[in-house]
């Protein structure tokens, strides 16, 4: 079976945007991806406590001496 030409210009057509899109939507990730790694490294690093300096400490109170 052969295919109109209309047919093919459009199927090609179709498959240009589609790769544009892709290609527009790859960018896009790969931006949000380096903006979300710039804004980590801004940030403090506010998950570990405060213990004083005595070593690092454990949110519920636990030491390797009374660990349950």
């Amino acid at each position: 079976m052969t295919r109109k030409a209309g047919k093919a210009d459009s199927t090609d057509g179709r498959e240009a945007r589609l790769k544009a899109a892709l290609r527009a939507n790859l960018a896009r990730r790969k931006a949000q991806g380096r903006a979300r790694a710039g804004a980590q490294d801004d940030q403090p690093d506010n998950e570990q406590p405060d213990d004083g300096g005595q070593g690092q400490g454990d949110p519920a109170g636990r030491t390797r001496d009374n660990e349950d």
